[in-house]
């Protein structure tokens, strides 16, 4: 009776699943005409801007029109393209400059970096940066090294059109890491960062759990800049304990409380997520190139969210 239960509950939530789907998929027939949202990037930017980021936020269309999101683009050695993850990038550089801890001689930890230019920006700068990933024999169990998505060491960071060859070797370090188990000698940072990488710690909690023990890894007044994957579709119905996660409001205002509660200085977020054409456009798998700011996952819209915490003394 039990394996009967269950097999009823599997279906019925594999039913759940295809009706979301169905619907987003409906929204995702008819994608926006290039010509009312493309023309709008340009590589415009000469400077970072000074206060584009004073909360948290999520991804949405018109940060990519902003003079500052093409000068990042063009430092991270980028193309300006409608994409979270390049948004994330922006967001994290952005976030950590108007905080004024992309300076000479500031500690930088990097979690999951992948193959993302961020340590090779943050090294140009002359910042001390320990990057981290799984190890390789870790990677390879949970499909990374497969897709391409995981740093076997501190060659596959060098960008030499970001940071020169020597400045990357003088400034980067790359150690194993496991998100789960943050080694304890991991301290004393000015700031610390991760590009949609905790979505994939095993579930909603370890994620957290995570962002609140980067906290310990920062001197006092030291800055974290995650970001994740955040369910625009739902604060009550999510992806939990799969590969994946996805990250609801309540989730991310759990965590803001609990942070607080230590002592920290956790940003209040700004949850808008645009009202753009592709702000409203869905993608579902085969992913596009662009246009991808929202996508279809488990029969919900998830897109990237930026969160900012500054550790308390």
């Amino acid at each position: 009776m039990k394996a009967m239960d269950a097999k009823i509950d599997r279906i019925e939530a594999q039913l759940a699943i295809h009706a979301r789907e169905t619907r987003l998929l409906l929204s995702a027939l008819s994608t926006p005409e290039r010509e009312l949202w493309h023309k709008a990037l340009a590589l415009t930017g000469k400077t970072p801007a000074t206060r584009a980021f004073p909360t948290g936020a999520v991804c949405r269309q018109s940060d990519f029109s902003q003079p500052y999101f093409g000068y990042w683009t063009e430092r991270l050695g980028e193309s300006l393209r409608y994409h979270r993850k390049l948004w994330e990038f922006v967001f994290i550089c952005q976030a950590l400059w108007e905080r004024g801890v992309i300076a000479e001689g500031r500690r930088g930890l990097g979690f999951g970096v992948g193959v993302e230019p961020l340590a090779a920006f943050f090294a140009s700068q002359e910042c001390r940066i320990l990057a981290t990933d799984l190890a390789a024999e870790e990677a390879f169990e949970t499909g990374w090294i497969e897709t391409n998505q995981h740093a076997a060491g501190k060659a596959a960071l060098r960008k030499p059109g970001v940071c020169p060859d020597e400045v990357f070797d003088r400034n980067v370090e790359f150690q194993p890491c496991d998100m789960n188990n943050v080694p304890e000698e991991f301290v004393d940072f000015d700031f610390c960062w991760s590009a949609c990488a905790l979505e994939h710690l095993g579930s909603i909690e370890h994620g957290l759990a995570f962002i609140e023990r980067s906290l310990d890894c920062l001197k006092p007044g030291g800055w974290a800049v995650h970001t994740t994957e955040y369910n625009v579709s739902s604060d009550l119905m999510t992806v939990d304990h799969e590969a994946t996660v996805l990250f609801r409001k309540r989730d991310i205002e759990e965590l803001l409380q609990r942070v607080r509660a230590k002592g920290h200085n956790a940003i209040a977020m700004n949850y808008d997520a645009g009202d753009g054409p592709i702000d409203h456009f869905v993608d579902v798998p085969p992913y596009r190139e662009e246009p991808h700011l929202k996508m279809a996952l488990a029969g919900f819209s998830a897109t990237s969210v930026g969160i900012l915490i500054q550790r308390g003394s």
